[in-house]
């Protein structure tokens, strides 16, 4: 695959301090299995699961706000996906999210389909003053959440002109930048520890945590074509997420995914195969082909 840099970004170096936090995340999950709980859409919550696994973390998955509440002092994150709504949803997550909060324990958002509908709209707005750790989208998403949670600080990209086509990206995701650094610095002011971090996915993936950004190439179409490819990458950030801070945690997972991604391709001969492919290319993936990849500072 063929990775165009941009003239305006450098290569992180082999012997960065973030290569080796990298690093030091996957060894650190696959010693330990740390769990992750999932609160997730029921269409995808299989592949979050088992990529969590693959990955070489624990998965526990729930809907009961009590349930969740009470996993949540056991385990090391937890995820959150608003995808495929069902009518509890919009009490329970307010719920879930506000004792998360007040716990200090990490979680990790998915806001799939952010501003597609009004009880979405609500949910997510709910979660503004209770905000996750790290928050996982595509360049849309990212845009119209941004906009929900920050309005005072909105540029002018964010117009109303964007949003999701269902649950794809209108957007590409350097159209998202400056609202996902913005999105995560507002994330870093709400949390105790002022961490924070935002991964855009895309072509070329984005993670920052508002100061430092980075872009990451590689990754194969067919991840594409696949039913939950975004949601598993959403859990598997949870489970770094127990292991390492929000940046670093976001980056692991990105990363893993870029390279399962091409070994899937290569292994399968479309979408069907592709998924158990991509699996087997999470387990097989080791610390230093993730911390070895391609990453470019902004």
């Amino acid at each position: 695959m063929v990775m165009n840099q941009s003239p305006s970004t450098t290569t992180v170096p082999a012997s960065s301090p973030l290569r080796e936090a990298i690093r030091a995340a996957v060894e650190s999950v696959r010693a330990d299995t740390p769990m992750a709980q999932s609160f997730t859409n029921f269409v995808t919550i299989n592949l979050v699961a088992n990529a969590q696994l693959a990955a070489g973390g624990t998965a526990a998955m729930s809907f009961l706000p009590d349930d969740v509440i009470d996993i949540a002092a056991i385990s090391g994150a937890t995820y959150i996906n608003v995808g495929t709504l069902l009518p509890f949803y919009k009490d329970a997550l307010g719920e879930i999210t506000k004792a998360l909060h007040e716990k200090r324990h990490r979680w990790v958002l998915d806001p799939v389909a952010a501003g597609l509908g009004a009880t979405r709209t609500r949910i997510l707005d709910g979660m503004r003053d209770v905000p996750p750790a790290v928050v996982r989208a595509n360049a849309s998403e990212i845009l119209t959440l941004e906009s929900m949670w920050n309005p005072e600080h909105a540029g002018p990209a964010d117009d109303g002109a964007h949003g999701p086509a269902g649950v794809e990206s209108t957007d590409d995701v350097d159209t998202a930048a400056r609202a996902a650094e913005r999105l995560a610095l507002y994330l870093r002011s709400k949390d105790a520890e002022g961490l924070g971090a935002v991964a855009v996915s895309g072509e070329t993936d984005l993670v920052t945590d508002g100061k430092r950004t980075y872009r990451l190439p590689g990754g194969d179409p067919m991840m594409t074509k696949i039913t939950g490819a975004g949601c598993a990458l959403g859990g598997v950030v949870a489970t770094y997420l127990c292991v390492a801070d929000p940046l670093v945690a976001a980056l692991a997972a990105s990363l893993l995914f870029k390279r399962a991604g091409e070994r899937a391709a290569a292994a399968s001969a479309g979408p069907g195969s592709f998924q158990t492919a991509f699996l087997d290319a999470l387990w097989n993936t080791d610390a230093d082909d993730v911390a070895s990849s391609t990453i470019w500072e902004a």
